[in-house]
């Protein structure tokens, strides 16, 4: 079997108060393992404040990861100087939420396009316009694009121009961060099957982050659940959504909207709000919210553990079989 592209161990991202500050330390992210195999599109998906974005910040060292190992290629990213990290990320590109804030106003199109090109080094302007032109064409933009500025656009396609800034360096792994959810709903459809198109014609490897369940079934190979900075479960899309072993997946999915008109899913409703990072419940994170907690999940941190291939989850009990 190859080895994965990517491939997180225990990585862990704690927000420290500042200097002026008194506040508790956020644990964000806690010990967090998974790997991403070549080819594929791994989801991450979970509630607000999950830890989601900070996953796909701190692969990326967007945000300095408190303590673990993120190894892209091999590489342990988290050991990298900032010159060789700078080389390394011509390798790894991020689709960002907003492709309002995301695009320079003062910026051509084509500047954008070209800035981490030249960054980069190694290509003549001709090169680089030519790459540029061709990351326009493949997300489905004029090329006359190339000389406007972001105003001009609407937000579908702005989000094609943040696609094509990532593309234009030509990525092995892309970090796509919530890249519909700023968006009218008749347009995220279209983003959605550009990128899933664009991920099988070039063969890239991609992190997707999204809260919409329904949206992550549809483009991802593996998802992962996380809650309050852990995993709760790990499995193949068809998997998950046909067998979810842990009550937060469950409940997750209960709230899909059912594609069949007039029929309804059995909601499992979670009672009371999600504990805060900076003081989260000890053992199980979600045993505060679990409709099935015992006393044994108040102390003792579950591990994530195989139930089947490529399915692993985080939980003590083994008596909620679907």
């Amino acid at each position: 079997m190859d080895a994965p592209l990517l491939s997180v161990r225990a990585l862990t991202k704690h927000f420290k108060p500042s200097a002026f500050s008194r506040g508790p330390v956020v644990r964000a992210l806690e010990d967090v393992s998974f790997d991403v195999p070549r080819g594929s599109v791994v989801g991450l998906v979970g509630e607000s404040g999950s830890g989601k974005t900070t996953i796909g910040r701190s692969i990326l060292r967007l945000v300095e990861p408190t303590s673990g190992e993120v190894r892209f290629n091999g590489t342990d990213l988290t050991k990298l100087s900032a010159a060789a990290l700078r080389r390394q990320r011509r390798f790894m590109q991020y689709i960002f939420q907003d492709p309002f804030a995301s695009l320079s106003p003062r910026m051509t199109i084509g500047q954008i396009l070209t800035e981490g090109l030249e960054i980069q080094g190694g290509l003549s302007r001709e090169e680089r316009r030519d790459r540029a032109h061709r990351a326009l064409a493949a997300v489905e933009l004029p090329a006359d694009a190339f000389n406007r500025y972001a105003h001009e656009f609407s937000g579908g396609q702005r989000q094609r121009i943040g696609i094509a800034r990532a593309l234009a360096l030509e990525p092995q792994l892309i970090v796509a961060d919530e890249p519909v959810s700023a968006l009218d709903v008749s347009i995220q459809a279209q983003i959605v099957n550009l990128l899933r198109d664009l991920q099988q014609r070039l063969g890239l490897t991609m992190l997707f982050i999204s809260h919409d369940l329904a949206v992550v079934e549809y483009i991802c190979d593996t998802v992962i659940v996380l809650y309050l900075g852990r995993i709760m479960e790990i499995a193949p899309s068809a998997e998950l959504y046909a067998r979810p072993r842990h009550p937060y997946t469950r409940a997750l999915l209960s709230a899909i909207p059912s594609p069949v008109p007039g029929s309804k899913r059995q909601r499992q409703l979670l009672t009371g709000d999600i504990p805060s990072p900076a003081n989260p419940p000890s053992g199980c994170v979600f045993r505060t919210r679990c409709p099935y907690a015992i006393d044994a999940c108040a102390t003792a941190v579950p591990p994530l553990e195989a139930v089947g291939p490529g399915h692993l989850k985080a939980c003590i009990r083994d008596d909620l079989h679907p």
